[in-house]
């Protein structure tokens, strides 16, 4: 799984920073997904953010520079979001998604845990 390692430094260092989460680490979707209270956050992949959000403003989030919506499948997958390095370069728009993406972990859903075989 590749996902680029710079990237992912930035993010950790960030979220550790703010020490008030349980934050674990697991490889998914291609890249590292940061898990904030059992919950998939963030996901850093090749050269991206992938940002899960409250779908309700995926209308003002698209009009942001650097967003791309998550197709997988053909399917779009609301609250979801690909980040271009345009879009988090400065740090106030890193520091942006990655809020984002903070903020709507407490109202987001744990996925169901799969039975192990």
């Amino acid at each position: 799984m590749a996902y680029d390692n710079d990237l992912a430094i930035r993010v950790r260092k960030y979220l550790y920073e703010l020490d008030e989460f349980e934050i674990a680490e697991k490889k998914m979707f291609g890249g590292l997904a940061f898990m904030i209270n059992d919950k998939m956050c963030i996901n850093v992949g090749d050269n991206q953010l992938m940002c899960r959000f409250d779908p309700e403003l995926t209308g003002q989030l698209s009009e942001r520079t650097g967003f791309l919506p998550m197709i997988m499948n053909k399917k779009e997958y609301k609250g979801y979001c690909y980040v271009d390095p345009i879009g988090y370069k400065s740090k106030k728009d890193f520091e942006f998604w990655i809020n984002l993406c903070l903020d709507y972990n407490e109202k987001a859903k744990s996925s169901k845990k799969r039975a192990k075989k």
